[in-house]
């Protein structure tokens, strides 16, 4: 090597290190820059995100899971809060039927003015063993102001209003349970089959994907002389039915948030999403089946059973109207007379009275006896209402239980089954793109995954609402 290559290499060397040092420069500068950027954009982002989050401190979360929409519902839909309004209601009315026990005091005033005074006939002073002498008595103007006051002692038709009262409340606080187990099932049921066709919407989006490939495999594979043109056309016609399928599938979400909306009594302007765990929702699906069935358990024969007492105790109240009506009353009267306006209230004539008041039916045209003969009968119906109610029950029950059992069982096939599909697919695919078999085997092995996907997300959905049915039937969603 001669002096001039070596200064030669010498400057390249100098100027490769020079390069260098910029390049480190330069790269320490910008990765500067970049450091700078990013802290800016994360406190900008926190300063966003906190406003954000202080602004929409009052509204509804945009991810609601199954539990949230249920407390939702509980709070804010319109039959359950009439329910409950109707609950007080019934306490109402009872403080009004039991009124009567309390002192009932009236205030009440008469104002009389005689164009011609009463006529009596008295004795003549002068000549008492005459006849009698014609006289007009009282005077023409006559003010009676009056305070009274009557004390119920005893009453059969307010001791009915008193065994009732409470059986009223009862029966009003049965109904808002009953509509509180029905509007969580419901609830329930409408989110799992809005879930049911968002997880619809995936499978169809993995499948259009993936049919997507074949497409451009079987266009790729038409262009190389490998396969005929009918190929390509057999997968952009499964394409397009994909996509149909996806495209129903996303314009029917709208029309199932709104049904549970309306059963959530959400405002339809707000907009919200569903949050799910497939995962969690797959362990949920469990159920104790040795459970025995219970009658009493079930909403329907608690209010029977409260409908029977009520029965019972409108039997008893016809069986004691034969007792008197007893109460106390006490009238005080401030009387002002006169003959003239001018001087009728100069002189006050005040008298009070005090006593007891008793009414005893004796004979009522056998309406006792025929209204006992009713009441009982009413009892037999209610009995009859309560063997059907059990029947009803029990075929809820035997049916709910041969769904879920038979529902959990197709879940099962149908999770090995789409295990396999993928597998089958999978391998055909290759063989295909390697020219070992016909693309009419791609779409068999296509239609067969979608298909067992598809089934296995409607089993799942199938089992959850099973569940409900179930739980229902044996009386145990708890609210």
């Amino acid at each position: 090597m001669n002096f001039t290559d070596v200064i030669a290499n010498m400057n390249s060397f100098i100027q490769n290190r020079r390069i260098m040092f910029l390049e480190k420069k330069y790269s320490f500068v910008f990765s500067r820059i970049i450091r700078s950027f990013l802290i800016t954009a994360i406190f900008l982002y926190s300063a966003i995100n906190s406003h954000a989050q202080n602004a929409n401190a009052s509204d509804t979360s945009q991810f609601l899971t199954l539990r949230q929409c249920i407390d939702y519902a509980l709070q804010h839909q319109p039959l359950l809060n009439q329910s409950l309004i109707n609950v007080s209601i019934a306490k109402t009315t009872n403080a009004i039927n039991l009124s009567g026990w309390y002192p009932q005091v009236n205030v009440s005033g008469n104002l009389t003015h005689y164009l011609e005074l009463p006529t009596a006939y008295i004795t003549n002073p002068a000549n008492p063993t005459g006849p009698l002498v014609k006289e007009s008595t009282g005077v023409k103007n006559t003010v009676i102001p009056e305070l009274s006051a009557t004390q119920a002692i005893f009453s059969p038709s307010l001791l009915y209003a008193s065994k009732s009262a409470p059986l009223l409340v009862k029966q009003a606080e049965q109904i808002t349970d009953s509509t509180k187990i029905f509007l969580i099932a419901s609830v329930s049921k409408a989110f799992y089959n809005l879930l049911l066709t968002l997880e619809q919407i995936d499978v169809l989006k993995e499948d259009t994907v993936r049919l997507g490939q074949n497409l451009r495999d079987a266009y790729h594979q038409y262009v190389g002389g490998i396969v005929d043109e009918t190929d390509y056309e057999q997968a952009t016609i499964t394409l397009n039915n994909s996509k149909a399928q996806l495209r129903q599938a996303n314009e029917s979400v709208v029309p199932e948030y709104a049904a549970l909306k309306q059963l959530m009594g959400y405002q339809p302007q707000k907009q919200f999403n569903v949050s799910f765990d497939t995962l969690e929702m797959r362990h949920d699906i469990a159920f104790d089946t040795t459970q025995q069935l219970q009658y009493e358990k079930r909403i329907e024969f608690k209010q029977l059973q409260t409908a029977k007492d009520l029965q019972r105790t409108l039997t008893d109240y016809y069986r004691h109207t034969y007792l008197p009506t007893v109460s106390a009353f006490y009238t005080y009267n401030y009387e002002f007379e006169s003959n003239s306006y001018s001087n009728l209230y100069a002189n006050a004539y005040p008298n009070s009275l005090i006593g007891l008041s008793l009414n005893l039916p004796v004979f009522t045209g056998f309406s006792r006896i025929k209204s006992i003969q009713r009441s009982k009968l009413q009892e037999n119906l209610l009995d009859w209402s309560e063997v059907d109610l059990k029947l009803q029950i029990n075929n809820e029950y035997t049916s709910a239980m041969a769904n879920y059992r038979s529902n959990l069982y197709n879940l099962e096939l149908l999770q090995h089954n789409v295990e396999m599909a993928k597998r089958v697919y999978f391998v055909v695919t290759l063989q295909y793109k390697q020219g070992i078999v016909a693309y009419l085997n791609v779409i068999t092995a296509e239609s067969n995954l979608i298909t067992s996907e598809t089934s296995y997300i409607n089993a799942l959905y199938q089992v959850l609402s099973s569940k409900i049915d179930l739980e229902k039937a044996m009386g145990i969603i708890s609210y």
